[in-house]
Order: structure tokens, then sequence, then C-alpha cells
């Protein structure tokens, strides 16, 4: 007899509504998250709550704002969509859930308790494809953490970070494809940036990230949890397939908070480009799988307004995953092979 079974589509998060009350209470469990600003508990008290949310939670309101839609945050409104596309080709039932806000992974279960009587296993999918300390970690220690002091009677099995999935590439590449038919001068990925020290963190051999000369280019075990790795293979296999040539695109790392980020920074690459020679320009995010206030805010408009006044002529942001067909395709995929007993795309414990 099969396993009953529920998915679960792990996203960020964002606030329930762009007023400064929700977007503070959204920003502050954010960033009192141990794993995103990673320093003590009462200095990273003092820093958040009497620093950074006070200033930031009125700006961000107002970013927010200006990309809210008539259903809510695109955020949670492309996972939704992303929800019920996939429901059409898959038996078991689907929830979302988010790391940060509104709905938390209780609520996921519970609902899938409810429509699953006698569920027996759950399959959360974080949408990080790489792994960082930030983002996929967190996410999944805190989905673990719920699961673990509710006392869910079911068992829960996580995705693993699909960076290098071929099934995953063939949909970025395809998503990408329709925007090479205009002429552009240069490709950029713009990835989410994250401090330096995490990467160290996250080196389970304490030896290699950051430490040894060209580290991402040396064959590592510590790769596997290593996120600059990772949007480096990510941009290698993107580009082989569509045959784009090397001096075409780049790599760069935006949102950054800090001093000590990876780099080199997106707002700063989006100045000098023009006066390299570099006009037009495309630009994606493959950090994020639907787009949200860093992609739609801080690229599609800040972004285009710094590398137009900085002479750039032409200026596209390529949409992320968000709905796309091949991209529906591919997670059916991962959740019918882990049914079929395949454990090759389950995290391991």
């Amino acid at each position: 007899m099969a396993t009953k079974r529920g998915i679960v589509l792990m996203n960020l998060g964002s606030p329930d509504s762009t007023s400064v009350k929700d977007v503070r209470r959204y920003l502050n469990e954010f960033l009192m998250d141990g794993k995103v600003i990673d320093v003590p508990y009462l200095l990273r008290f003092l820093l958040v709550k009497g620093i950074i949310v006070p200033f930031r939670a009125p700006k961000s309101a107002e970013a927010y704002r200006t990309i809210w839609t008539n259903e809510g945050s695109p955020l949670i409104v492309l996972t939704q969509h992303l929800q019920q596309e996939l429901q059409q080709y898959v038996d078991e039932p689907i929830e979302i859930a988010m790391r940060y806000g509104n709905p938390t992974p209780a609520m996921a279960y519970d609902n899938l308790l409810k429509r699953q009587p006698g569920l027996e296993e759950v399959l959360a999918i974080p949408l990080y494809p790489h792994y960082a300390m930030a983002s996929y970690e967190t996410a999944v220690d805190f989905a673990k953490e719920i699961h673990s002091k509710n006392k869910y009677p079911f068992k829960l099995n996580f995705i693993k970070p699909f960076f290098d999935e071929a099934d995953y590439i063939n949909a970025m590449a395809e998503n990408i494809k329709p925007f090479l038919n205009e002429a552009y001068d240069h490709i950029l990925f713009s990835y989410h940036g994250i401090p330096e020290r995490h990467l160290k963190k996250t080196d389970d051999t304490k030896s290699h990230c950051m430490q040894v000369n060209d580290c991402c280019n040396v064959a590592s075990p510590a790769h596997s949890k290593c996120y600059r790795h990772q949007c480096f293979v990510t941009t290698k296999l993107v580009t082989d397939a569509l045959n784009i040539p090397k001096e075409k695109f780049s790599i760069s790392f935006q949102s950054r908070l800090g001093k000590g980020w990876l780099q080199p920074f997106t707002d700063i690459r989006l100045e000098q480009m023009p006066k390299e020679g570099i006009k037009k320009l495309l630009v994606l995010c493959p950090a994020f799988v639907s787009d949200c206030l860093e992609t739609l805010e801080e690229i599609e408009e800040r972004g285009k307004e710094s590398f137009m006044e900085a002479g750039g002529t032409s200026y596209k942001m390529i949409p992320c995953l968000n709905t796309n067909t091949l991209w529906v395709n591919t997670l059916e995929k991962w959740v019918k092979e882990t049914a079929d007993g395949n454990k090759e795309m389950i995290l391991k414990s």
C-alpha cells in the first residue's frame, strides 16, 4: 500500500501587508534569526530592535508598496500559483509554508492532516536552489523544529538543494532563451549575497572555503554546502546549455547588508558596466525561483534606474521561474520519483 504523503512548498516569506507595523513585525522575525545575522543574541537584539528595523521598516514598507499586487505579496501569490499548477499533476495534497511570516509550517502541517487523514509522510521542498545558512539551512531547521515541538505523527523529508540538477538547469535555460533573441551586450547573473563568514561556518571540513586558493574550483566535500561554489556551478551549466560565450556573462551578488559580503556587488556593477561599453544588459536572479522584493524592486526597478542613469540604453530583467511549465514539470518529477522510492533527491539526515 502506498504511503500517505503530503507536499509542502517552502519559501522565504513576506509581510502580511505593506503597513509599517506588519513590515516591522516581519523584519524582526527575519533579522532576529541567528542564521541570518549570526552574532550573539544580545548584540543581535540591540542591532535589530534598536537600529536596523526602526530605520528600515518605513523604507521597506514603501518598497513593498511599489510591487504589491491586488492579490497580495508577489512572493506569496506566486508560490500559491505554483502550488495550484503543481496540484494539477500530483495526487498528494500540496500546501505552502514560509520561513518567516504566514503561512507557517504549522499551518501547512495542520492543513495536510485535515486533507489527508492518516498522513504518514511529508515531503518538504525548500524553494532555494543553493545551500546557504541564511536560506536553505534555516528553512529546514525551522520546519524540523516545528515538526518536533508539535509532535506531529508523520515523517518529514526534504528535497536537497538542486543547483546542478539537469531538469532545473533545463528549465532555467529555456526560461532565459526567449530573451536572447533581443540584442544584448551582456548577461548579469545576480545572486543574493551572503557574508563571507557564512561560507566558513557551513564548511564541514573547516579548512577549505575562503582558505584554499581558488577554493570554489578546487574539488572538496565542502562544496555540498558552499553557496558561492553552487552559484558558479549553476551559472556555468546554464550558460553552457545556451552556448553563451564567457565574455558575454558575469556574476554579482545583491542585497548586501554590512561589510564582508560576497563580491562583486550588483549595485556597483550596474553603475560600472555602461562605462565599460556594456549598454544593453539582461539581468536574472537565479537564487530565487519566485519573483519577490529583491527581484522586482531591487533589480527590476532600482537596478534599471542605476544602469540607465550610468549610461545604459537597454535593461531587461528576466523573470524567475515562477510557474514556468518546465519548472512545474520538474517539481512533479521529483515528487513522483521520491514517491517511487528514489532517494537521490532527498536530503540526507
